[in-house]
Parts: structure tokens; C-alpha cells; sequence
């Protein structure tokens, strides 16, 4: 099935009581969508608008996308699984999809592309509220229209538990200038977009039982990729290795270090903790050292590149430096370094630290 955001926002706008009473529920899942699988598709082709870089969204088997003359195709996928990261009783749909799409926005980022365009699976339970999936969609498409992203295609089918969505993003960058991981080098600079541990610590009070106001606590509810950030480092040569801090610093600057064959050296008084909540409050390190899902970039640089203190009006701090020797060296306040080892996000560990649970 294929979606765009004009014709899946005309949809949602277009379900009235009448309609919905008037259709028998032979549905495509279950009674989540008010029309058969053809007549839904029938009615999104003849709504859907095309943007930039997609030829054909709907109406065959795959869509046709088009990518900048001298560019190379950037592709990602990422889950987003009910009870791994999202709850329904802690997360309003609109951020879930929110969410959704920023993990595949930020993989761009990561590597200083430009998104294109996103493809969306959804795995249903069949008495899921049709608000609910109405609001997803809502807050997946406010985000796509932010960035000029089109959603071209997806699925959809019945989940026999809860709530499944993956989110495929491609997007385009300039031949062989991609930013990897495996770029930095001894003596590079180490730098952080935006402020850290927000979002770690906010799912720390929502499993303490706190009901919070998505609006007070935006660095979890609706984080921002950092497309611009990357895509200016890019353009100008500044950064030698990237990527976005999804899993937590420790972790990912832990990659970092693998794939380029290096080690880095931290300082825990430079690292930039956020501040979540009204009034709002700095968080503790271990969060801005350790939790994921914050979306800033970790990047190196050169000792030669001129690295400015803000990019598209987000502070860039730099917290350390790439040494030779292949470990990671967190120093505290007194000078008194000592081994950072990775306790960020990690999928199937014995005791797996959830990004949700």
C-alpha cells in the first residue's frame, strides 16, 4: 500500500459517522481502516501529491524515486515495537509517530545526507482504536512535512499483539562524500550537537509512575533529527567521522572508536547535560553519558578545522579528543581518568536497558 501525506491527512480528515456506519467491516485490519484494501488505495492514488524526488508513489509494485545527478543513495530502517520503545499508557500516539520517523531522519543526518523519502509498515492489533492510528499518522506526517520528506509507500497488516512500525527512510548524498563512522583519526576533536540525557531521564520519571506533559518534556516526546547540522558539515569538509547518538554517548561513541580503529578521551565537566521539565532541571551525567533515543550527533573533526560554536542555532560542544590507544577514557572533574565501557542501548543482552520499559 502506498501513502503520501496529502492524501493520508485528506483521509483522516474525510471519516465521517456516516461513513463509518454505512461499510460493512470486511476491512483490510481487522476494523482499524473504514475501506476495503483496493478502495483505500483507489482513493489515496487519487488524492496523493507527489514531491520532489518521487516519480511514482503509488500504483505499482515499488515506488520510482529520483536521485540527484552525481549523488549516491542513503537507505535506513528502524523498528519502533509497543513495549520496547513505547508504551500507549506513557506515549500519545502523535509522538509515537513523531518518533517513528525521527529514528529514520536521524540516520540521515548521521551521515549528512538529505531525506527524500520514507516508507512505513504498520502492524496493527485489531482493537486498536482508529484515533489512535489516526494520530500516528499525524505525527509522522506534521515531521515529514517539516523536512520536505515524502511517504511513498508501506504496508500494512493485523499484529496479533501490539503496535509494530518500521520506518524505511532514503535519502541522497554527493558521491563519496557520505560521513562514516570510520573516519576519525588520532588527535581528531570530538564534538556533540544540542545538550544530552534528556530523554533518558524522562523515561526515568514515566517509569517512576509520573504523569508528564508531552509539551514540558520535549527531548523525549518529539526529538528533532538533526538534518541541518549534518548536512552543513558536510558541505563544508568539517566532520571526519559521525553518527547520532540513538543508543547513548558511551555507546555510540564506543562505535565510533571500533569502526575507525581508535580510542577517544571524554570530560565529564564539558559534556552538555539537558534540562527536561517546568521548572526546568539539569539532568544527572549518568543519563548524558549513558541514555539513548536523545538524536544529537557525535562528530570528529580535524585539530585544523574550524568547528563553530553553533550550527543552524544549535550549540556545538566539543567534550574530547581521539587518542591511539583503542579504549574509551571518560576524565572527571579532578583530572582523574578512567575507563568509559559502553552501557547505552543494546539489543538482546541478558538485562537489556529498554528504551520504554
Amino acid at each position: 500500500m502506498d501513502w503520501s501525506p496529502a492524501c493520508v491527512a485528506s483521509l483522516l480528515r474525510d471519516r465521517s459517522p456516516k461513513i463509518l456506519l454505512s461499510k460493512p467491516p470486511s476491512l483490510y485490519i481487522g476494523s482499524i481502516l473504514p475501506l476495503t484494501e483496493k478502495r483505500l488505495i483507489s482513493r489515496i492514488r487519487g488524492l496523493a501529491a507527489r514531491r520532489r524526488g518521487v516519480t511514482a508513489g503509488i500504483g505499482d509494485d515499488c515506488a520510482i524515486l529520483q536521485i540527484p545527478v552525481g549523488h549516491q543513495t542513503l537507505v535506513t530502517t528502524d523498528f519502533s515495537l509497543e513495549g520496547v520503545h513505547f508504551r500507549r499508557e506513557w506515549h500519545p500516539a502523535e509522538a509515537v509517530g513523531h518518533r517513528c520517523l525521527t529514528r529514520g531522519l536521524s540516520d540521515i543526518a548521521a551521515m549528512g545526507g538529505n531525506a527524500i523519502a520514507a516508507f512505513l509498515s504498520l502492524a496493527l492489533p485489531q482493537n486498536l482504536p482508529q484515533a489512535w492510528v489516526d494520530q500516528f499518522m499525524q505525527g509522522l506526517l506534521k515531521l515529514a512535512d517539516r523536512f520536505n520528506v515524502s511517504l511513498a509507500g508501506g504496508d500494512t497488516a493485523q499484529s496479533p499483539n501490539g503496535v509494530l512500525a518500521d520506518i524505511v527512510v532514503v535519502g541522497s548524498v554527493p558521491k563519496g562524500k557520505a560521513i562514516q563512522r570510520s573516519g576519525a583519526r588520532r588527535k581528531d576533536r570530538i564534538y556533540v550537537t544540542g545538550a544530552l540525557g534528556g530523554a533518558a531521564a524522562t523515561l526515568s520519571l514515566l517509569s517512576s509512575g509520573r504523569n508528564l506533559r508531552p509539551t514540558d518534556f520535549p527531548r523525549h516526546f518529539h526529538p528533532i533529527p538533526r538534518i541541518e547540522v549534518g548536512r552543513f558539515l558536510l558541505e563544508k569538509g568539517l566532520a571526519s567521522a559521525m553518527i547520532d547518538l540513538s543508543d547513548g554517548l558511551s555507546t555510540d561513541l564506543g562505535h565510533i572508536c571500533e569502526e575507525s580503529g581508535v580510542g577517544a578521551e571524554i570530560h565529564a565537566p564539558v559534556i552538555p547535560s539537558a534540562s527536561i521539565g517546568k521548572p526546568a532541571r539539569e539532568v544527572e551525567l549518568h543519563f548524558a553519558l549513558n541514555g539513548g533515543d536523545d538524536y544529537e550527533l557525535l562528530f570528529t573533526a580535524r585539530p585544523g578545522k574550524p568547528i563553530p560554536t553553533r550550527i543552524a542555532g544549535l550549540p556545538i560542544t566539543q567534550i574530547g579528543h581521539i587518542t591511539r590507544e583503542k579504549r574509551v577514557v571518560l576524565v572527571n572533574q579532578d583530572g582523574v581518568g578512567s575507563e568509559l565501557r559502553p552501557q547505552g542501548w543494546e539489543h538482546f543482552q541478558r538485562q537489556a536497558r529498554t528504551r520504554s520499559l
